[in-house]
């Protein structure tokens, strides 16, 4: 059985270009940075070229560019350090309730250390009202982070708008750009912002390797210590390979971003059509302002985790929402967020496309979804009731 991949957003296929790219590092080219003799050379000489390619894909200079372990650790590493950086000045920091829980539980975090953190609401498509920003802002607030796009529901956040308001007031802002990042345009220095967070994983790259952009001039405490790599802000040995494969895979991307953008809204929007065909179906997320790829949609009176598997059984791999909470019982915190009913939110998927996949693949999954939905609401006892009681056919 051909399997149908559709889960891009969890993680991508490492493109065979970047495998080839980073594969001497494994072998003859095994040198520890830190070492002054050629192998270490060579492996220095490697990490700089590859810092490089990833600040020339967002506008940002090398030395703006931190590599870090993903992008769980460069969300980490924005908000404890600028919170511990800042704390003099204030210890209040805004966020949305739709991020992802490497920003969440970060903020949990420090808010058992004393910060103070507001949650910003979000409207029924997950966009952030940047007023709403501007009312939550106080004489003590020192860091505002919200995400680029939603890593759920797709939804592009108006990040120069929110930057705006918070820059007025003095205040810096981090943004969570893991889904963003090679799936639209990015340049820092047009949107003004202080951190952008980065992982390889997502754009056909590694995974275990990240980058933290920290805006020249920002000073921010360091999370790990225990050596002088990263020019003293971020210690450990590094992940050769891997920050040699993140360097390919974000030049790769961004060289034609552009097509890459244009087939993937080709491919989403067909399957959008294609799934909103089935009744008592709706669409999350915003339907323009969105990722190219994404696709988030609920079915009523169905169970997301019958539907994951059912489809499995017929090949397609896709998801219920976060990688990070795939196990979980809970309904997405996302979709509590923009408003759907727990018994909704429920019987919701992801579908998330990328490079590989095919309008032949989308045509697949467009004819068999339908079928797998009537025949699990088929055993679901509300939705006889409900059939019976509207007359549906």
């Amino acid at each position: 059985m051909n399997r149908i991949y559709l889960d891009n957003a969890a993680t991508t296929p490492i493109r065979s270009e970047v495998l080839n790219s980073m594969m001497p590092f494994f072998d003859n080219r095994f040198g520890n940075p830190s070492a002054l003799y050629s192998y270490g050379q060579e492996a220095k000489k490697a990490i700089e070229e590859a810092r490089d390619k990833v600040a020339a894909a967002i506008g940002a200079s090398e030395d703006e560019i931190f590599f870090t372990s993903g992008g769980t650790e460069s969300d980490n590493w924005a908000l404890k350090g600028a919170a511990y950086a800042l704390r003099e000045k204030g210890n209040h920091i805004i966020t949305s309730n739709i991020e992802h829980h490497a920003i969440l539980h970060t903020c949990q975090y420090l808010e058992n250390q004393g910060f103070e953190i507001t949650y910003l609401p979000v409207d029924e498509y997950g966009l952030v009202d940047p007023n709403e920003l501007k009312r939550a802002i106080k004489d003590n607030t020192i860091l505002v982070s919200i995400m680029y796009a939603n890593n759920e529901i797709g939804t592009i956040e108006p990040i120069e708008e929110l930057v705006k308001v918070a820059h007025e007031e003095g205040i810096l802002f981090h943004t969570d750009a893991v889904q963003a990042v090679g799936n639209v345009p990015i340049d820092v220095k047009e949107l003004d912002v202080d951190m952008l967070s980065m992982s390889a994983h997502k754009i056909y790259g590694p995974k275990g390797v990240g980058a933290l952009y920290i805006r020249k001039g920002l000073r921010i405490d360091t999370l790990l210590q225990g050596g002088a790599q990263e020019r003293n802000r971020r210690a450990g040995t590094e992940n050769v390979a891997g920050v040699v494969g993140f360097g390919t895979a974000i030049e790769l991307i961004t060289q034609n971003i552009d097509e890459h953008i244009k087939k993937l809204t080709m491919l989403r929007d067909k399957l959008i059509d294609g799934i909103l065909k089935i009744p008592y179906t709706r669409l999350n997320g915003h339907p323009i302002k969105r990722l190219p790829g994404n696709v988030n949609v609920s079915f009523e009176f169905v169970d997301g985790e019958s539907l994951i598997l059912s489809l499995d059984m017929e090949g397609i791999c896709v998801s219920s929402g976060s990688a990070c909470t795939a196990g979980s019982i809970d309904p997405s915190h996302v979709l509590l967020a923009i408003g759907l009913p727990e018994e909704i939110a429920h019987g919701s998927l992801r579908l998330t496309i990328g490079e590989e996949n095919t309008e032949e693949e989308i045509n697949t999954v467009i004819n068999k979804l339908p079928k797998i939905v009537d025949r699990l609401r088929q055993m679901s006892p509300l939705f006889e009731r409900i059939k019976k009681e509207k007359k549906l056919v």
